[in-house]
């Protein structure tokens, strides 16, 4: 279902990278996070933590969780705007939900973001909606 799940935060100085590591981790257990610095417009220090997940187990792993954990009207009802031409699935967790092991989705702001490449083919948008919808129907 899944080929990989990429994923990046930002945390800001007022923040704790240990804290938004743990909360990639609630989402990701198996994540290698990567850590890279960078400077904001105010010049105020940012880390970027990113990585990929492609283990087929742990991919899945994750899909399960997430349609036990979320509001899956609310998953089908964003899929078609979350979802690219390329079949790649776009989705945000809330940071500090997140570190509390609640899988909570935004669709803006100071998040956790996801790029989940789903497993289609040809690798087009209706053949990857479709999938993921299906798999959210069987749920329901």
């Amino acid at each position: 279902m899944i080929h990989n799940i990429k994923f990046r935060a930002f945390v800001y100085e007022d923040e704790s990278v240990d804290e938004i590591t743990d909360a990639i981790l609630n989402i990701l257990p198996e994540a290698e996070i990567e850590a890279e610095e960078a400077e904001g417009m105010l010049d105020d220090k940012i880390i970027i933590l990113s990585g990929v997940v492609s283990k087929k187990r742990y991919t899945k792993t994750f899909f399960n969780t997430l349609l036990e954990w979320t509001d899956l009207d609310k998953l089908n009802g964003d899929l078609e705007r979350k979802m690219d031409e390329k079949g790649n699935w776009f989705l945000r967790f809330d940071k500090t939900d997140a570190l509390d092991e609640k899988w909570t989705i935004l669709d803006n702001g100071d998040s956790i973001h996801l790029k989940v490449k789903i497993a289609a083919f040809p690798a087009k948008k209706q053949i990857a909606v479709d999938k993921v919808r299906e798999a959210i129907l069987e749920r329901s």
